[in-house]
Parts: structure tokens; sequence; C-alpha cells
């Protein structure tokens, strides 16, 4: 997904804050801690309810999204068949991409 493309997504996902893009790429980056309200894992957990699966991972790379899906961001989910679904996408990713420590 070029840089457009990827500003246009998130921009659509901000439709009810005054966030810009730019802040939220350098939160979902990691190089600020903080975008208006948001964290990195509440953005996250507002990508998985808001956007397909498929352009959420054209957005990120699958390495971080298997790092973000944690306890606390599926637990952030609703309803609760949203939960069982990223429960289940983690357990497939962490068998698709064990740890290499």
């Amino acid at each position: 997904m070029d840089k457009q493309q990827r500003h246009k997504v998130l921009q659509s996902l901000m439709w009810d804050y005054s966030v810009s893009t730019g802040d939220m790429e350098e939160l979902l980056d990691g190089k600020i801690d903080k975008a208006g309200h948001y964290t990195r894992e509440k953005l996250f957990a507002k990508m998985l309810t808001g956007l397909p699966w498929f352009t959420i991972i054209r957005i990120l790379p699958v390495e971080n999204v298997k790092a973000m899906l944690t306890d606390e961001v599926i637990g952030a989910l609703w309803p609760k068949s949203v939960q069982k679904q990223y429960e289940y996408v983690r357990k497939r990713l962490q068998e698709a991409l064990p740890d290499t420590r």
C-alpha cells in the first residue's frame, strides 16, 4: 500500500477525532507514545474493529500485528465475538511466525 493510500485509510479511521495521519503513522511505527489520547495499543484496537483484516496487514507488517495482538488489545475489542476472532488470529500468527528467540 502506498503512502497516499495509507494516509486515506488512517484518516477514515479518525472520523470522530482530530488526530493527524502523520501522528498516527509515527505512533504505529513506535516513534511517539501518544497521538491525541490514543496509545499505540488503543489505535491498533480501533483498527481491528474499524478496518478489514486485509487492509490492516497491508498497512502494518505482519510481525508488528503479531506483537500488538496482546491480551490487553484483544480484551478491549467489542463485541465478544470479535475478541474470539482475534484470539484465533493471534494463535494462527504464533503458529505461522514462531518467535526466533
